[in-house]
């Protein structure tokens, strides 16, 4: 057997051998590197695997609640970008991949959340794919409170000015079958029911008191008022004799005989005498200001009957009482004690030893 002599290779062709190998080398690298990389990643995932990857939060506190604002037309990436940054999951993978394994990417809605730190991913697609819920508050009106204050205390919850309520119960936005039409607050008197209600942050003034007006309605429509009309009133002057009664009486229990009170005086022809009426008439709620000579219509002790609006926000019970009085032969009564109790009486003898009595423990001036 013979041996040839091997032919040197051309420089040119020893060149792009070399170049080639180390081509192939860093492809390699970058297959090996990539592939690692992703399977760590993935692993990562199963495994709960922190990593540093600039997507996890760093230091995040588990149930924090954090407002998150998604804005329309984000891809699942980009919103997995927010969700991180603001720390509600680990990382934006795990929420791309919560979403891919919903299959969930076009059911992701755009708006402001309520969410917590370091939820669920597939919680919070869930959540996504329900969409936003309606921001809400509680606004509290109590009873016994006259329009003004109803609308000041309304501006002061909402954040809406005073001006606009006003506005919208004297243009005749807000509507209520008690009144045939409102030419000044007066008239709204007692028509706005006190409860707590809810609204969305973008109830606007005339839907606000729109819902208040329509409760009243309707808390006055579902009450019988066969004892006052018998009296001969009218289903909105109950409403007065209600208004009377939420502001004279502290204790439920009391509402029924103060309105059987009030029954008796007006079925006999007699002044009322509430003293709630004349500092109503006078425009203050301090004793300090009483005054039983002013001329007004809402002076009880000197106008016959009942006066021509109510004098605040009546109650449930208020309204309930004034329908439905106790049967009792009571004309008068008089604070009894410091915890709302009074003394009733059916003659006025009784009742002037009753006052007595009630200076003696100091509670009267």
């Amino acid at each position: 057997m013979t041996y040839e002599n091997a032919q040197e290779p051309k420089p040119t062709t020893r060149l792009v051998k070399v170049l080639t190998a180390l081509a192939l080398i860093v492809i390699a690298g970058f297959v090996i590197v990539g592939g690692a990389s992703y399977l760590g990643r993935q692993v990562g995932l199963a495994i709960g695997d922190d990593n540093d990857g600039s997507d996890t939060p760093v230091n995040v506190v588990p149930g924090q609640e954090v407002t998150i604002d998604i804005p329309a037309g984000s891809s699942a990436q980009e919103i997995g970008a927010i969700l991180a940054a603001n720390g509600v999951v680990q990382s934006a993978l795990e929420f791309e991949v919560a979403v891919r394994n919903s299959d969930a990417a076009v059911d992701l809605k755009a708006g402001t959340y309520r969410m917590t730190t370091l939820m669920d991913p597939n919680e919070v697609v869930a959540v996504l794919v329900v969409g936003p819920v309606a921001d809400v508050y509680r606004v509290t009106v109590i009873e016994g409170l006259r329009i003004e204050e109803i609308l000041t205390s309304l501006s002061e919850t909402t954040g809406i000015e005073y001006s606009e309520f006003e506005e919208a119960l004297l243009s005749g936005d807000v509507t209520s079958s008690l009144i045939p039409d409102a030419d000044s607050l007066t008239d709204w008197e007692g028509l706005l029911f006190p409860d707590t209600y809810e609204f969305t942050r973008s109830a606007s003034a005339t839907s606000i008191l729109q819902r208040l007006a329509s409760t009243m309605e309707q808390r006055v429509d579902s009450i019988d008022w066969t004892a006052v009309e018998s009296l001969g009133f009218t289903v909105y002057e109950g409403l007065v004799i209600a208004s009377l009664i939420e502001t004279e009486v502290l204790l439920d229990i009391e509402r029924p005989v103060v309105s059987s009170v009030l029954h008796n005086r007006l079925e006999l022809g007699m002044k009322l005498d509430i003293d709630a009426t004349v500092l109503y008439a006078v425009g203050s709620r301090d004793i300090a200001d009483f005054n039983r000579e002013i001329d007004s219509p809402y002076n009880t002790y000197i106008v016959n009957g009942l006066p021509p609006t109510p004098i605040a926000s009546p109650g449930r019970a208020s309204l309930e009482a004034a329908a439905n009085p106790d049967e009792t032969d009571f004309l008068f009564y008089v604070l009894s004690d410091l915890d709302g109790n009074h003394a009733f009486a059916a003659t006025l003898d009784e009742h002037n030893a009753n006052v007595a009595r009630a200076r003696e423990d100091g509670v009267l001036p």
